[in-house]
């Protein structure tokens, strides 16, 4: 499953991220609301953990756009404030749990579960995602081009996934690192176009675009 996490203090989201990858989740970090806004938006994420004091839109709001747009995901908010008007006016927005700063961490891993669970297998996006030809099952983590199955290896496909449940946008070299890899890696970058090469071999020279200076694009070929 895949998790979003919404938070402007770094070391605290890095550490979230962290302790949630090793639990077995996917989890992708912004630490503005504006962006958080648009991450939520895309429909690939399982859940949000949502901080209510952030720059430039605060989690209030980011909640209540989601909600008004008719984004289901179950969201879990974090505050550093405390009192029972905080409480109701971010479940009054659509927060489907709340959870005050400082927290412990095993508690805020119980919280995420048992909203993973109250929503079911049935809520989410489709873990389907088509691009042209090419078809990638994220929940069975298979890859289909054409008819045909492709079989890639566990990194292969974590670097896939990052461009499919963003194709046709540019997802940097950075982001591939941050998610693929972790928080820690400190070796050679250029790994990442390593395994960039190695899936234009088996999935076709032309699927996955260099936008130089900025990172990769996954496109339907034309």
């Amino acid at each position: 499953m895949r998790l979003l996490i919404v938070e402007d203090e770094k070391r605290l989201a890095v550490s979230l991220a962290k302790g949630l990858t090793a639990e077995g989740y996917a989890v992708d970090v912004v630490h503005d609301g504006a962006e958080g806004l648009h991450r939520a938006s895309e429909g690939v994420h399982d859940l949000v953990i949502l901080d209510i004091m952030l720059p430039g839109m605060n989690g209030y709001r980011v909640c209540a756009a989601l909600r008004a747009a008719g984004h289901d995901v179950p969201i879990l908010m974090l505050t550093a404030k405390d009192g029972e008007y905080d409480e109701a006016e971010g479940l009054d927005t659509g927060a489907d749990d709340y959870l005050t700063k400082p927290f412990s961490y095993v508690v805020l891993v119980a919280r995420v579960k048992a909203l993973l669970r109250r929503r079911g297998p049935a809520g989410g996006a489709s873990p389907v995602h088509t691009v042209g030809d090419l078809r990638v099952d994220t929940a069975a983590r298979r890859v289909f081009l054409a008819d045909d199955e492709v079989t890639l290896t566990a990194k292969e496909f974590s670097v896939l996934e990052q461009l499919v449940i963003r194709a046709g946008e540019v997802v940097s070299k950075a982001d591939i690192l941050e998610h693929v890899w972790d928080f820690a890696y400190d070796g050679d970058p250029n790994i990442v176009e390593v395994y960039i090469s190695t899936l234009r071999r088996k999935l076709g020279p032309t699927l996955i675009k260099t936008v130089r200076g900025a990172g990769y694009r996954l496109e339907a070929r034309p």
